[in-house]
């Protein structure tokens, strides 16, 4: 995963440190070979904005570095690159779902996990993938079919709970999706259930009536998880997506779908970066246990290996 941005900074480590002459790192040659690294991060689908930062924060942080002029060199470059990178992200939170998710069961149950983003990012699969989780770590799961504007979208997520062993909570076709979500709630409430997911509808995201449905569903279910659901390989433009929709509705978290797909890995960071949110998961794969929980300290370690 994240082949392009791991090729990034190892060329920018490996560029660094072949570039020292004397044991410190002058703010002439800090800034050529930041400015080579700005291209390639926004090659890497880092969002602009994104690619000031990191740049920002490793001028301030190469700059008058000690670098040995024998021994192990690459270490003192990728721990500079480390710390810049943590510097950049600093403000956003890494947390463990499940054990958040514990931490907020001791006090409610259940557990209200509501799934946002545009048709095709994966929401649904996703939520099949976390349900199927769950249930292995012994959680009872139930599933709001909250999405009563896709013609097939009940059956879709009735087919996942087939395979995967949980109840599906629906109405019919234009139901009202806050009464649906409502009543998911009541019924693993009434029966001791762990953990309720919520399905939600994802046509254009620029649909009014869509963000009001939302919003609605928010108040109504008060979910403790408000989730999006991103595709990583599509760049800015999920970005742009996700800020719209959290203009209307409070966004906790998010998960990257096709991440196996997707080499480059810049998304990432740039999602990590505007929102200020953190990324819970990964989906990485077409089964239901290709989903795998995401460290913001194990991300950047990769990226720096």
């Amino acid at each position: 995963m994240f082949d392009r941005l791991k090729k990034t900074f190892a060329k920018f480590v490996e560029s660094v440190v072949s570039t020292v002459k004397e044991d410190t790192l002058d703010a002439k040659e800090v800034e050529r070979l930041v400015d080579d690294l700005y291209i390639d991060l926004v090659e890497s689908d880092v969002a602009v904005e994104v690619a000031d930062a990191v740049s920002e924060e490793l001028k301030k942080r190469l700059v008058g570095v000690k670098v040995p002029r024998f021994g192990d060199r690459d270490k003192v470059v990728k721990k500079a690159v480390f710390d810049a990178l943590l510097g950049v992200l600093s403000d956003v939170p890494d947390v463990d779902f499940y054990q958040d998710a514990r931490r907020v069961m001791e006090g409610a149950r259940p557990v209200v996990v509501m799934f946002l983003g545009p048709n095709g990012y994966g929401k649904t699969t996703t939520l099949a993938k976390l349900a199927f989780k769950l249930q292995e770590m012994g959680y009872k799961v139930v599933a709001a079919a909250a999405d009563t504007f896709r013609a097939g979208a009940r059956e879709q997520l009735e087919e996942h709970g087939r395979r995967v062993g949980f109840r599906v909570v629906g109405g019919p076709y234009g139901a009202d999706p806050a009464a649906v979500a409502f009543d998911a709630v009541q019924h693993a409430r009434s029966r001791g259930i762990h953990f309720v997911l919520i399905d939600t509808a994802g046509r254009m995201h620029t649909d009014a009536n869509l963000m009001q449905e939302l919003s609605k569903i928010q108040r109504v279910a008060e979910p403790h998880y408000s989730v999006f659901v991103f595709d990583a390989q599509l760049g800015n433009e999920a970005l742009e997506i996700a800020r719209y929709y959290s203009k209307y509705v409070k966004i906790d978290g998010m998960i990257a779908t096709k991440v196996d797909a997707y080499p480059k890995g810049g998304s990432i960071l740039t999602f990590l970066y505007t929102l200020k949110r953190p990324v819970y998961f990964l989906g990485v794969g077409q089964t239901y246990r290709d989903l795998v929980p995401f460290s913001k300290q194990d991300y950047i370690g990769q990226l720096v290996a």
